[in-house]
């Protein structure tokens, strides 16, 4: 993923533009997949993420970008489709490439499966940046919440309490929502380093 930003807007056309950054993140998963690489991994799947100190403001060109793709697709059902396409490929494309394959991104060498452990990370937190706006949208997979969780306490370099569910250790550390006063307790010492700015 060349762009790893996501900004979330709270206008009329929030849905359309977070729909067309995830087409632009699956076109970087196929572009990604098919650039492989000669030299050793730099990266895995942690440090793959480095932890910026303030969140995105929403002035990087991809997000002024990613706006004016939002106006020309004129209605949703377009954009649907185009996702559909693109999500679909970007899938299969997943399923089929050789885990070990070493591949480039941002000018860093990953496997591809640290690379696609990476991408559920950022694909959870979208879905769950989608469904904090849609009523009766489904959940991520229980799998991939929990992958996540387990990649986000890496990146953490600790784990968040048992009693958080997989969801709500996504949400708080990322700054998704705040803790309440009785999460902050449980949380103790890690509530000083969070949110976690993924960047």
């Amino acid at each position: 993923m060349r762009s790893r930003r996501f900004a979330r807007h709270r206008s009329a056309p929030w849905l359309c533009e977070s729909v067309c950054h995830l087409i632009i993140d699956a076109q970087d998963v196929l572009i990604t997949l098919v650039t492989p690489a000669d030299t050793e991994p730099t990266r895995d799947a942690v440090t793959y993420w480095d932890l910026a100190d303030t969140p995105p403001t929403g002035d990087d060109p991809l997000d002024a970008l990613i706006v004016r793709l939002a106006a020309a697709y004129q209605e949703p059902r377009l954009l649907k489709y185009h996702f559909d396409d693109v999500g679909s490929a970007a899938g299969r494309a997943g399923e089929l490439v050789v885990p070990d394959l070493r591949v480039s991104t941002r000018d860093e060498v990953l496997t591809a499966r640290d690379y696609l452990s990476a991408y559920v990370l950022e694909s959870t937190l979208h879905h769950l940046d989608l469904i904090a706006h849609l009523r009766g949208a489904a959940e991520p997979p229980a799998d991939g919440l929990a992958r996540s969780r387990d990649l986000l306490e890496k990146i953490a370099g600790t784990a968040f309490p048992a009693s958080f569910s997989d969801k709500d250790a996504l949400l708080v550390g990322t700054g998704r929502r705040a803790p309440t006063d009785a999460e902050k307790d449980q949380l103790g010492e890690l509530a000083t380093k969070l949110p976690l700015i993924l960047g």
